[in-house]
Order: structure tokens, then C-alpha cells, then sequence
């Protein structure tokens, strides 16, 4: 997986549990406290912030890890 497709995953990842555990519902076992829908609003403002801007500081320490930032080329044998 590259970059891009890390962050969304992250993203997705945060969005969903802080959901689960913010959302105050009869049959929400995992609620802990509605503060967590903060952290819903902050990943929300990061992607709307990176689709605009093209920063993503998430990117940045991904990279600074080794993930690489595009994905490699597949070269088609034979005659075109």
C-alpha cells in the first residue's frame, strides 16, 4: 500500500472507533463519553484540509517511515 491509500485507511480507522465510542445510544455497549466526537470533527478537518491543500501530516510521518508514495508501474509485455 502507498501513502495515500494509508491515510485513508488511518482516517477510516479513527472516524469509526471514535464514532463507537462518542455515539451515546441504547444499544451502544462501547460508549464512553461524547468528547470522543471530537476527534471525529479533528480527522474530518484533516482531510478537508488535505484535499485542498495537498498537506497531510499523517503523510508526512508515514513517510518518514519507509511507506512508499506511489505505487510501482506494471510494464505490459508484447506489442502494443
Amino acid at each position: 500500500m502507498v501513502v495515500n491509500d494509508w491515510i485513508h485507511v488511518v482516517a477510516g480507522s479513527f472516524i469509526l472507533t471514535s464514532l463507537a465510542l462518542g455515539v451515546d445510544l441504547p444499544a451502544n455497549p462501547l460508549f464512553v463519553s461524547r468528547y470522543w466526537l471530537l476527534l471525529t470533527a479533528f480527522v474530518g478537518a484533516n482531510l478537508l484540509q488535505y484535499g485542498f491543500s495537498g498537506f497531510c501530516p499523517l503523510g508526512l510521518i508515514l513517510k518518514r517511515l519507509g511507506v512508499t508514495e506511489t505505487a510501482p508501474s506494471k510494464k505490459k509485455s508484447g506489442t502494443v
